[in-house]
């Protein structure tokens, strides 16, 4: 999940996108640092409940899989093919249905095993989805804030209310450190997007005081970016799986 230390001259659209290919388009679709990143404070919030039912977590991490690692980024791509893919439409529409579809069914049994505690998270969490993704309500849930508490806070709360059938400050607390790590996230990742996948050429140098003059190209704006995320993915998906093991051993 590292970024490549050399950049193209003609980038791929994610430091994490495969070469163009019939199945390999669908690898780079599901955002596979991202999804992971996400999915890991579905374990987290699982975790901090008092019970952790095995079953459970298994079915609320397939759900936000669905929901946010085929779903939301189906859709995404539907809109002006920001990864450059050559998933036929109807293939991504499929993707976009079938994964919400899929996730609201692991909802609804979960409320009948939970209680209708997770309910109101079954009714908003595919809203979320589309009102994110289709920008509704004039964009306001897509922002830097949207985001983070989308696919940090939400997931996160999710879980633990999947376990526990209720919440807790202790649950509140992580969701608002999952918000923050969601928006270190999209401060690195909205600038190296715009770097890959708009900017044609950058012209310009930084003279160090002793006189050095140290040229600007892409390569050297994107990779303390990327190293950055890809560093960051890391610490959250072994942050949770550390957890995780030492919960369920």
């Amino acid at each position: 999940m590292g970024p490549p230390e050399v950049i193209d001259e003609e980038p791929r659209p994610a430091f994490y996108a495969a070469r163009p290919g019939r199945w390999l388009d669908w690898w780079t679709l599901l955002h596979p640092p991202y999804t992971a990143w996400h999915l890991s404070y579905v374990v987290l919030g699982a975790c901090l409940a008092p019970t952790v039912w095995v079953s459970r977590l298994l079915a609320t991490l397939l759900g936000f899989f669905l929901a946010v690692g085929v779903a939301a980024h189906a859709y995404d791509e539907l809109a002006g093919r920001p990864l450059r893919t050559a998933i036929p439409r109807w293939a991504l529409i499929a993707a976009c249905a079938a994964g919400l579809a899929g996730a609201v069914a692991l909802g609804v049994v979960g409320v009948l095993e939970v209680g209708l505690v997770l309910l109101p998270f079954v009714i908003i969490g595919p809203a979320l989805v589309v009102a994110y993704n289709a920008e509704l309500f004039g964009g306001a849930v897509h922002t830097d804030l949207g985001f983070a508490l989308c696919w940090g806070a939400f997931p996160l709360l999710t879980a633990y209310v999947a376990q526990a059938a209720s919440c807790s400050l202790g649950a509140v607390l992580a969701a608002g450190g999952a918000t923050a790590l969601s928006m270190a996230q999209r401060a690195l990742s909205t600038p190296a997007r715009h770097l890959r996948r708009e900017v044609a050429e950058i012209h310009g140098q930084v003279t160090a005081r002793n006189g050095e003059q140290i040229p600007l190209d892409r390569q050297r704006l994107l990779l303390p970016l990327e190293r950055a995320l890809a560093a960051l993915t890391w610490a959250v998906v072994l942050l949770a799986a550390g957890v995780a093991v030492s919960r369920l051993a």
